[in-house]
């Protein structure tokens, strides 16, 4: 075998190692939408995974719905939600991506459902983002 074939071939592999160790399917992740339309509106909320779904969920006003899962060793993890309220009929969101959401909220995901859209909390900032219109 030529050396340059084993260079390339250690390379390949350090890569993957590399990534298997950035990925680990042990890493835990919370997921949380909590409820803070106000008057009493419960959030009629339905998340799922391609592999997971956590049923329709009815968060009353001021209480939250969560979920713990393992991130897959592919970054690719995908949790999505429709919900909807007397206000806002059918709404579709991405809850956790792993390409985005990673860095931005590691191991705890929080999402706040109020009257004018919805925040994300930002792990790294610590500051609530406005992250969608009802509008939009």
């Amino acid at each position: 075998m030529h050396a340059s074939t084993l260079v390339g071939n250690f390379l390949v592999i350090l890569l993957i190692l590399s990534f298997c160790n950035f990925v680990r399917p042990d890493d835990n992740v919370h997921v949380s939408v909590k409820n803070r339309l106000g008057s009493g509106k419960n959030l009629t909320l339905h998340c799922q995974s391609k592999d997971n779904d956590l049923g329709e969920q009815i968060v009353e006003d001021g209480s939250e719905f969560g979920w713990d899962f393992s991130v897959n060793v592919w970054g690719s993890t995908l949790f999505y939600c429709d919900m909807g309220w007397v206000d806002v009929q059918d709404f579709s969101f991405v809850a956790y991506y792993f390409q985005r959401d990673y860095a931005r909220c590691e191991s705890q995901c929080s999402w706040l459902v109020s009257g004018e859209g919805m925040y994300g909390l930002n792990g790294e900032s610590g500051f609530w983002e406005f992250a969608y219109n009802w509008s939009s």
